[in-house]
């Protein structure tokens, strides 16, 4: 036995005696630090509850970091089938490209063709944009002149470099070898500033009349000389690219291009690397003469009994008759009943127009070319016409030759086409006469004797 401390071998406070009797005598086992088990339980409950908040943060996190990574594999092996479903709805709705996902995908879908140029040439063309143009208008006129390769990548590159709000109308230098960017970027930037200058030909001139007019115009770099010479002798080249002008009930083999040069105001261009020439300028006026005039009254109906160019003959000789164009089919109507009326012994047409214009044939040729410009066209004769005339000139004598003249004597106006296309011939009329009273309006008979009335009423004292 111990003495030490004076106590048993078996102290309730620190022996080993069985707990039931420890329980007995009133002692509690003491938790670490001296708390009994129910502080300690209290603590381990507490520390529970952390563990929980910090799990469910923990599997949160992992969700989205799975999440991302399932985006991720999406993204990547899914990716062309999700390009495949974007890039048609980008398309038809081009606002979507202002996400950027959407972007990157329309850009991996056109891959190369965003930065390949159209070709390896870098010689630089004009191209025009006209007043409403937008970049779809543009991108097919584009692919035609071999500006661009891909519609859809120059619309792409049109549209995330708002081409649209910044695209104005004008001649733009645009080389071959551009890519779609470069292109959108030359349609602001490479506008080229053109020097023009106006010429009009009204309507009733002869081809002798605009060249000498060609003449007189101040900064036209249109060789006039060149310009008489094509129009009167059409180069196979030319009527090659005019199919129309090749057939022959329009415009007769050999004919020249008198009635074809559509009266209007032309620009010229001047001052530049590609001036407007003598060509050009006939090229436009033949442009503006079937935009005009149109295939179909080219194409003459055959109950009418003339062809085209028998059509524009008359046209050209009402020109120079009527003033007024409520007129025009009247006067054209005298014209028709001479050439088919039964009891018009000689079918003479008798169109002062008609000797004017060999009268004029003759004195040019006795000038030189430059002085045309002081010339004066279709005046009064001034001495009688030679007899015989040259054969070139003798069928455009009306008081001579029966029938129409072998071509147009001037360009008419498409009123003037209109009025030979359908002539007023009910009204039976074989005469007229200009009244000369000021109201620029014509006096109709239908016999010899209604129309000597006239005249003694009319004509000039």
């Amino acid at each position: 036995m111990s003495v030490r401390g004076g106590r048993g071998p078996r102290d309730p406070m620190t022996g080993s005696a069985p707990a039931a009797a420890r329980r007995k005598n009133g002692y509690q086992r003491t938790g670490r630090y001296g708390r009994g088990p129910g502080d300690q339980r209290r603590y381990e409950a507490y520390g529970d509850r952390r563990g929980g908040l910090w799990g469910l943060l923990r599997f949160v996190l992992f969700l989205l970091i799975l999440a991302v990574v399932v985006l991720a594999v999406m993204m990547t092996v899914a990716r062309p089938m999700v390009r495949m479903l974007v890039v048609p709805l980008a398309e038809d709705n081009p606002g979507a490209l202002r996400i950027g996902l959407v972007q990157d995908l329309v850009r991996e879908d056109l891959g190369a063709q965003l930065t390949q140029p159209a070709g390896n040439d870098a010689t630089s063309v004009e191209f025009l944009v006209e007043s409403g143009d937008t970049p779809a208008m543009l991108a097919p006129r584009l692919e035609a002149d071999g500006i661009i390769t891909s519609q859809r990548a120059f619309l792409f590159e049109a549209r995330m470099n708002d081409l649209g709000a910044q695209l104005n109308a004008g001649r733009f230098a645009l080389a071959l070898n551009l890519t779609p960017a470069e292109v959108v970027d030359g349609l602001v930037n490479n506008r080229i500033v053109i020097a023009t200058v106006a010429v009009t030909f009204r309507e009733g001139l002869r081809i002798e009349q605009m060249a000498a007019k060609l003449q007189t115009v101040t900064g036209s770099q249109v060789d006039a000389k060149a310009f008489y010479d094509l129009a009167m002798k059409p180069t196979d080249s030319l009527l090659g690219d005019y199919p129309w002008l090749l057939d022959v009930n329009v415009r007769p083999e050999g004919a020249s291009l008198e009635g074809f040069l559509y009266p209007a105001t032309y620009t010229l261009r001047v001052g530049d690397a590609k001036p407007t020439t003598a060509e050009g300028l006939i090229r436009m006026m033949l442009d503006a003469f079937y935009e005009r005039v149109g295939a179909d009254r080219l194409a003459v109906a055959e109950s009418r009994g003339l062809t085209f160019h028998q059509v524009l003959t008359l046209a050209s000789i009402v020109e120079r008759e009527a003033i007024q164009d409520d007129e025009r089919p009247l006067i054209a109507g005298v014209y028709q009943n001479r050439l088919t009326a039964k009891k018009w012994p000689t079918l003479l047409m008798q169109s002062d127009p008609t000797i004017f214009y060999v009268n004029d044939t003759l004195q040019l040729e006795k000038l030189k070319f430059a002085e045309w410009t002081a010339y004066v066209f279709w005046t009064t004769l001034t001495e009688k016409l030679p007899v015989p005339l040259p054969p070139e000139l003798a069928g455009y004598n009306t008081y001579t030759h029966p029938g129409l003249p072998p071509g147009p004597i001037c360009s008419p106006a498409l009123a003037s086409i209109d009025a030979a296309l359908a002539p007023d011939t009910k009204t039976g009329y074989l005469f007229f006469i200009a009244k000369g009273d000021g109201t620029r309006t014509s006096a109709f008979a239908k016999t010899q004797a209604e129309h000597d009335k006239n005249v003694k009423k009319y004509e000039k004292k």
